[in-house]
């Protein structure tokens, strides 16, 4: 009999030899490859993965090389991308940039009603708040310069906003007027040769490589031309303006729904609307000339106003070719003064030139800036106008056709303005503006206080013409918000109309920077009487064509009713016209006198 020990040495041994037995069957039946007992399928996956590994970096080579061949085939969309993207990436950093300093730095006014008003520290948090203007104002100005093209194009239109831009904002954009950067001759005659078909030897005799200006889209040379030895002004475009512009405008869109999402106060997306708007047409120098054309023939029945426009020789999308204008900026005090030519002069002209456009002829020149307005010396006496000069209007790529309508509408509102009507005024601001904020676009629309439209004395006023965007915002804390507000429910051509109007107050203001106060005050005076003189005039015009198409069957009674009607309402702007004039009059003595003993 066997003992306990030795039975369960025994089993244990059995049991070993049919797991063996059992081992050695398995390769044969499921096909696997024994080493050293155990199967090898650890081994087989990591041969795999060594496998994907390689195929992974060959994806990843031909990948590359595929992106870096159609980089060298198609080099100008490549390019394009990659610069469009540094261009998008400069916008957004300095977006962010502003929005995060408005957000940490910028301090709250404080309420007029505060019982603890400190007037030091009052003028603590303007200062503060200055500071930041300026500071973003300058990294927004590098941002742009940087970008170059519509985004320089943004800043000129930033800084005619002073009826809703802090001061900072406007007077650093406003160097953006002259601080743009040239294109070089080679691209110049890239453009050339692409658009015209010709050479510059080709097509000129002489061309200064040195532009005489350089604008945000384009540059002018001066040349001869070969075929006539005309001497002319050519315009050529930036070669890669056009190709950023859509992206840029979508950039500008981008940014300014994300500043809007940072500020709710904040909805200047009109403005990048417009600029989608205006950019194809002056991108298009085919309508400078068309348009050049059509401002030609609507002021040649007005030989007495000294307004020139350059002749239009040839033009294509992208090169214009005018006729060579001399002359200076309309606001070079010094270039006026050596050739005896009268500010008050070019001050009075101006006004009367966009006033025509304006309340007239309805077809308006929408970017006066200096550098698009130079004056020309003349012989007063070889002169059908009886001037000494000749005021030379540039840069006819952005004009607005305004409708009868508007004009109509647009004239009783600056007519109500100057009489202090709050009825009218109101009326007829909620029929142009779409808003019930009526002192707000009053004060838009003038650059007057609104205590000063109320008193009727807006043209009768001798205070300046600006205001403090920080003093009206002490006063009321929601104004930026209305003027927002104002801004994004006018129609898209009033936009532009108050901002030629803005640019037109800014030429005003440099052309008596060198007179006595109170001969600045009576500038402003005169340029609120033209503009009542040419509203008077349109109204009355209006309000004859609706008398006489009142009704096409009249009998004797009826007509001599309407010939009366249409002779009071000459007569009524006759009177209104004439007392205008001897204000004006009695002005101009006033400031003699005051020169004459200053």
């Amino acid at each position: 009999m066997l003992s306990a020990g030795r039975l369960f040495a025994a089993a244990r041994a059995t049991a070993s030899t049919a797991a063996n037995a059992t081992a050695a069957k398995l390769p044969q039946q499921r096909g696997f490859v024994t080493f050293r007992g155990r199967p090898e399928y650890i081994a087989s996956i990591k041969r795999a993965w060594r496998l994907q590994r390689w195929r992974n970096r060959a994806i990843a080579a031909a990948s590359v090389a595929g992106v870096c061949g159609y980089a060298v085939y198609n080099y100008d969309t490549a390019y394009l991308v990659a610069v469009s993207l540094h261009r998008s990436s400069v916008a957004a950093k300095v977006t962010c940039q502003v929005a995060w300093d408005y957000y940490r730095n910028f301090p709250d006014l404080l309420p007029e009603d505060s019982e603890c008003i400190d007037e030091e520290e009052r003028q603590r948090i303007l200062d503060a708040r200055s500071a930041v203007h300026l500071r973003s104002a300058e990294r927004v100005k590098r941002a742009l310069m940087k970008n170059g093209g519509v985004y320089i194009k943004l800043g000129q239109h930033i800084s005619a906003m002073q009826y809703v831009l802090p001061m900072e904002w406007c007077l650093t954009m406003q160097s953006l007027q002259d601080q743009n950067t040239a294109s070089s001759l080679e691209d110049v005659d890239r453009v050339i040769r692409a658009d015209v078909g010709r050479s510059i030897d080709d097509l000129f005799q002489v061309f200064d490589p040195t532009p005489i200006g350089v604008a945000s889209l384009a540059q002018v040379h001066r040349a001869v031309l070969r075929d006539t030895g005309e001497e002319v002004a050519v315009k050529v475009q930036h070669p890669m303006v056009r190709k950023y512009s859509d992206i840029d405008i979508a950039t500008v869109s981008v940014m300014f729904e994300f500043i809007h999402s940072v500020f709710p106060e904040f909805k200047f997306m009109w403005l990048s609307a417009e600029m989608k708007t205006s950019l194809p047409q002056e991108l298009d120098f085919r309508n400078d000339k068309t348009n050049a054309e059509k401002v030609v023939w609507e002021f040649a029945k007005y030989p007495d106003i000294p307004l020139a426009v350059p002749k239009m020789i040839q033009a294509s999308e992208r090169v214009l070719i005018m006729e060579y204008v001399g002359g200076r900026r309309c606001d070079d005090l010094a270039f006026l003064r050596k050739h005896d030519i009268d500010p008050e002069a070019v001050s009075r002209e101006i006004g009367r030139i966009f006033a025509e456009m304006t309340f007239v002829h309805g077809f308006l020149h929408c970017d006066p800036h200096p550098g698009n307005l130079f004056v020309r010396p003349r012989d007063k006496r070889t002169t059908a106008h009886g001037y000494n000069f000749d005021l030379v209007l540039l840069d006819h790529g952005l004009y607005r056709q305004l409708s009868p309508r508007f004009r109509y509408e647009y004239a009783e509102m600056w007519h109500a303005l100057m009489k202090g009507n709050r009825d009218q005024i109101k009326y007829w601001s909620r029929k142009i503006s779409g808003t019930d904020l009526y002192q707000l676009f009053s004060t838009i629309l003038t650059g007057q206080h609104w205590k000063v439209i109320e008193s009727k004395s807006l043209s009768q006023t001798t205070s300046a013409a600006q205001f403090s965007m920080d003093a009206l915002m002490e006063a009321q804390p929601e104004i930026l918000r209305q003027i927002t507000e104002i801004l994004a429910s006018v129609p898209p051509v009033l936009l532009l109309v108050l901002k030629t109007n803005d640019l037109l107050r800014m030429i005003d203001t440099s052309l008596f920077a060198d007179q006595p106060p109170i001969v600045q005050r009576h500038a402003q005076l005169q340029s609120w009487l033209r503009i009542s003189h040419y509203c008077l005039a349109a109204i009355r015009d209006i309000r004859a064509s609706d008398i006489v198409h009142s009704s096409s069957h009249l009998g004797f009674i009826q007509a001599t009713k309407r010939i009366i009607r249409l002779a009071l309402n000459r007569l009524d702007f006759l009177y209104m016209d004439t007392m205008l004039w001897m204000y004006s009059v009695s002005l101009k003595m006033r400031d003699s006198l005051t020169r004459l003993y200053a």
